[in-house]
């Protein structure tokens, strides 16, 4: 038979189940949006989970209109910074970088992270910015870990994020007036909304399959191991194929959860912090955001928000009713 060279088809899902590059979510896709201009991501730090008493507003759920109990997540959003404006160009091979324009003056934590120049000229490089042919409009955003106690770092987490709604010079002109300026969790989303959740998972380590894979444990009768597989495939090809089952990472991956709502956005920690403070983050001190269900990532883990990009699930008019969150302490019973 004749040799075929192709691409190999289908999916390989989510291998291969490699450590993540950063333990910053990277963002590849974003929705187009109505309202606007305005910035679609935010980012804030895992403080930990509680539980809450909510008006069921699902209007097909059986308890539409009862207090029910949810779980909840707990992460603090200290407000973030915007370093620099960036555009992009349409090419034949797709988006591609035609400019940025930094900030006069950034924070001295950032240079922890990069190097920044000493004499830049704004306004020369705001001038060059415009004479490109731009085709999308984003912003390099960082967190300021400096303003929190629970994440025990000074280096900030840089980022892009894409400013959507509105006409291409709107945009423009928005992220300019955003240049070296402190912007809030207010900005991106209000109670109630829907959003995508991006994270970097819980590292586990080096694993075996059974743990890895979740393949059946071999017989009481089988030789010498009952955790390892049954074989490693066929006699040809001559090779092990990749989708056989074995032992490797676990864990550390990045993962987006799609859908989660924002029960609230709040401003003093003391609302939601339990007696005791958050086990292995301590207590939340400044903005923090409640989100309906588990977010993926350990404690103190940083965690990216972004608008959805297939959306599902009622939108609603008015804020979630918050009736009752736990502050009860969560040491241990």
């Amino acid at each position: 038979m004749p040799n075929k060279r192709r691409p190999k088809k289908g999916s390989k899902a989510y291998s291969p189940r490699k450590r993540a590059v950063s333990q910053t979510p990277r963002l590849d896709s974003w929705p187009e949006i109505s309202e606007g201009p305005k910035l679609q991501d935010f980012a804030g730090y895992k403080a930990g989970m509680t539980h809450a008493f909510v008006v069921d507003f699902r209007k097909s759920s059986l308890t539409t209109g009862q207090e029910i109990q949810v779980p909840v997540t707990v992460l603090e959003v200290p407000p973030m910074k915007v370093a620099a404006v960036r555009v992009y160009e349409n090419t034949r091979y797709g988006l591609k970088t035609a400019g940025e324009v930094w900030a006069p003056s950034v924070d001295e934590a950032l240079k922890r992270k990069l190097p920044i120049p000493k004499n830049y000229d704004f306004e020369k490089a705001w001038t060059e910015l415009n004479k490109n042919d731009i085709e999308d409009v984003r912003v390099l955003t960082y967190t300021q870990p400096k303003l929190i106690t629970g994440v025990p770092k000074k280096v900030p987490d840089l980022m892009e994020t894409r400013v959507g709604g509105g006409s291409l010079e709107q945009r423009l002109e928005y992220a300019k007036g955003l240049l070296g300026k402190d912007i809030t969790v207010t900005e991106f989303a209000k109670d109630g909304a829907i959003i995508d959740v991006a994270a970097v998972t819980k590292g586990k380590g080096f694993q075996g399959a059974i743990k890895r894979w979740g393949v059946k444990l071999l017989s009481h009768k089988n030789s010498k191991h009952r955790r390892m597989v049954g074989n490693l495939g066929p006699k040809r090809p001559g090779f092990v194929r990749p989708t056989v089952p074995q032992a490797g990472q676990v864990g550390y991956h990045q993962r987006t959860e799609f859908n989660k709502r924002i029960l609230k956005v709040g401003e003093k920690g003391d609302e939601v912090n339990p007696k005791g403070g958050f086990v292995h983050y301590g207590a939340v001190r400044g903005s923090y955001v409640l989100i309906h269900g588990s977010v993926p990532g350990p404690t103190k883990r940083l965690i990216r928000l972004r608008d959805p990009v297939r959306p599902t699930g009622a939108v609603l008019k008015e804020a979630p009713n918050l009736v009752y969150v736990s502050t009860e302490s969560k040491q241990g019973a």
